[in-house]
């Protein structure tokens, strides 16, 4: 399961920048979609992005989703993460590319919802959703100015 996974090889949780951390506010707009039956066009979430040694968690208060990520690329500003989550008889698998900009941040997050057999556990259907996100910090150590 990923969560037994935090962090990729070769990225260190130093090369993460500490504005990273902290409260966001964010919203997001469904670009392309195989299932508009399934993807809402628009939400707006809290995320909480925390770090406790060398793992991060990422909380929504709002869904009350909680769940450790796994950081796959730190390049600069640009940060890549993802986490893959059971859901009744699905599996959602979200990535997050964004670009942080100090207490903005902006990019896409891709949903992948697997739905598998209760019989026999086949892969019975892949729904596919892409969002435009834009993020704007709430609180946390670039808004304190720590």
């Amino acid at each position: 399961m990923a969560s037994d996974i935090v962090l990729s090889t070769g990225v260190s949780i130093n090369e993460i920048p500490k504005s990273f951390f902290g409260s966001w506010r964010v919203k997001a707009t469904l670009a392309d979609t195989n299932s508009y039956g399934t993807f809402k066009p628009a939400s707006t979430d809290m995320w909480n992005l925390s770090r406790t040694g060398d793992k991060i968690t990422l909380s929504n208060p709002f869904s009350g989703a909680n769940a450790e990520i796994s950081v796959k690329t730190v390049e600069g500003n640009l940060i890549v993460f993802s986490k893959r989550a059971p859901y009744d008889n699905k599996i959602l698998i979200d990535t997050v590319t964004l670009r942080l900009d100090k207490t903005t941040f902006s990019g896409v997050n891709d949903l992948t919802l697997e739905s598998y057999s209760l019989v026999d556990n086949h892969l019975m259907k892949t729904e596919h959703a892409k969002y435009i996100i834009k993020g704007e910090k709430i609180s946390g150590e670039s808004v304190l100015g720590n």
